[in-house]
C-alpha cells in the first residue's frame, strides 16, 4: 500500500457514524469533544458557521467538507452569536441525538459525523494535521471530493438497497480524498512535518517502501540507497520531517501493524512475526511489550469481544 492508504488501514477501528441533519430558523447545536476520533461536516444545502473552540468561526457554504483530526469540541449554528440550546452532541455515540434537530423545511442541511480511531493507532501524519481543515470542493483540483459528496447527500437523503453499505463506503472516501487534498497542497504548504515528508521525493520514496514491505530487513543504508541520498543527509532529512528516525520508525510501524492484525484476525504469532520482519514469536513479544507494555496475547485478548 502507499503510506496514506496503509496508515488509514491501519488507525481506523469499526464503522464510522454519521447523521444527515435538517436545520431552520435560528438554530446552534455544540458538539462535545471526542478523544480519538476525527469528526467531519459536509454542509450539503444551505450555510452555516462552525466556531471551534478558542478560535475564529468558520463560514461555511452548500459543498464545503470540514475535519476536525483531533476531535475537539466545538459549535455549528446559523451564527455565531447564536447560543446552544440542545444538549451536547457526541457524533461517536450510539444515541446520536441529532435526529431531535430534524426540520420540515430546512434552510441548512449538513452531514456530520466521526471516525472513531484506535487508541494505539495515532499515526504522527495525523497528528500533523491542523486542528481545523477546511476544503471547498467547488474549488479546482477537488472534484473527486466533490463527486463523494453528492453522493453521500443522495445516499443519505433518499436510503434505498445497499445504503447501509454505501455510506460507510463513502465515508471512507470522504477522509481519504480530504486528506489528500490537504497533504496535496490545496491549502497549505508546510517545510516541515507529514505533508513536507510525503512531497520530499527521498523521504517519500523511503516511507512508500516501509511500508509497502515492513519485513524486509531494511538497513538506514539501504533506504539512504533508494531515496538517492548518502546515508547521514539522508537520516537526518528522514528524522526532521518524520519525527522519528528511520529504523524507530520502522519498528513502531512494524508494531502498529502487529496490533492490527491482532485486533482483526486470528492469525497465529508465528505468522504475524513473518509478516513484520521477525524472525522468532520470542522476539516479536519482547518488541511489542517494549512498545505496548502488554504481552501480545494479553494484548488481543483485552482488544477483541469474546464469544459465547
Amino acid at each position: 500500500m502507499d503510506v496514506l492508504s496503509d496508515v488509514l488501514s491501519v488507525v481506523r477501528a469499526g464503522r464510522p457514524r454519521s447523521a444527515l441533519v435538517a436545520w431552520q430558523g435560528s438554530w446552534a447545536q455544540q458538539f462535545s469533544p471526542v478523544p480519538g476520533a476525527v469528526g467531519f461536516r459536509v454542509v450539503v444545502r444551505g450555510s452555516c458557521v462552525l466556531v471551534p473552540a478558542g478560535a475564529e468561526p468558520v463560514r461555511l457554504v452548500a459543498g464545503d467538507v470540514v475535519l476536525l483530526p483531533h476531535g475537539r469540541g466545538h459549535v455549528l449554528a446559523d451564527s455565531p452569536a447564536t447560543p446552544p440550546t440542545a444538549r451536547p452532541c457526541d457524533p461517536a455515540a450510539e444515541d446520536h441525538p441529532l435526529a431531535l434537530a430534524d426540520a420540515p423545511e430546512p434552510s441548512t442541511v449538513t452531514l456530520c459525523g466521526a471516525y472513531e480511531l484506535a487508541p494505539e493507532g495515532r499515526h504522527p501524519l495525523l497528528q500533523d494535521l491542523p486542528e481545523v481543515i477546511h476544503l471547498d470542493t467547488r474549488a479546482g483540483g477537488l472534484a473527486e471530493l466533490r463527486t463523494v459528496v453528492d453522493m453521500l447527500g443522495a445516499e443519505s437523503a433518499s436510503p434505498r438497497l445497499g445504503t447501509d453499505a454505501a455510506i460507510p463506503a463513502l465515508l471512507d472516501m470522504l477522509l481519504l480524498y480530504a486528506l489528500r487534498a490537504w497533504f496535496d497542497g490545496v491549502r497549505t504548504k508546510p517545510d516541515t512535518g507529514w505533508a513536507a515528508a510525503l512531497r520530499d521525493p527521498g523521504v517519500a520514496a523511503a516511507l512508500h517502501a516501509l511500508h509497502r514491505n515492513p519485513a524486509h530487513p531494511w538497513t538506514v543504508a539501504s533506504l539512504a540507497t533508494l531515496a538517492g541520498l548518502s546515508r547521514a543527509p539522508f537520516a537526518k532529512r528522514f528524522t526532521e520531517l518524520v519525527g522519528r528516525p528511520p529504523m524507530r520508525y520502522l519498528t513502531w510501524w512494524r508494531m502498529t501493524t502487529v496490533a492490527r492484525l491482532l485486533r482483526e484476525s486470528d492469525a497465529p504469532l508465528g505468522s504475524i512475526a513473518d509478516a513484520v520482519g521477525y524472525q522468532s514469536e520470542f522476539a516479536l513479544a519482547v518488541a511489542f511489550k517494549r512498545q505496548y507494555e502488554t504481552p501480545p496475547g494479553r494484548y488481543r485478548r483485552s482488544v477483541r469481544p469474546r464469544t459465547a
